[in-house]
């Protein structure tokens, strides 16, 4: 069976949900980070990258965030690819239902949602 109690449950899967994931781990806390319907976030579908430290000829976004995910596994972050459909902060410890209808307690949990692209449905919007 799953477990399903952490001290902290990150929301979230881009750069900011691995960046908690990180910090949280490394401060020895028990995360469990929810990747969500984009695993990754935003950030893998740019191709270039350039303004990166770290990164002087570039690097992709779906490589870049890979390589987040790897540092926050390295530290002890649990994965799970699930999607949180509604979260109680009514309760004591919080808590989270996902669409699988998993529950999942936590003391403390962060929402690193990001953002999704507004698309246009032009012809040309692909292309550029």
């Amino acid at each position: 069976m799953q477990n399903t109690s952490f001290d902290v449950i990150i929301i979230g899967s881009g750069p900011a949900g691995y960046t908690a994931g990180i910090y949280t781990s490394r401060a020895n806390l028990k995360v469990a980070l929810f990747e969500g319907q984009q695993p990754g976030g935003q950030l893998t579908i740019t191709n270039d990258i350039e303004n990166f430290p770290g990164f002087p000829e570039g690097i992709g976004g779906s490589a870049i965030m890979e390589l987040m995910k790897q540092q926050s596994l390295k530290f002890g972050t649990t994965i799970i690819n699930d999607t949180v459909d509604s979260v109680n902060f009514d309760t004591k410890p919080l808590t989270i239902s996902t669409l699988s209808n998993t529950i999942f307690q936590a003391k403390a949990i962060i929402i690193a949602t990001g953002a999704s692209a507004k698309l246009l449905s032009i012809t040309s919007e692909e292309t550029f």
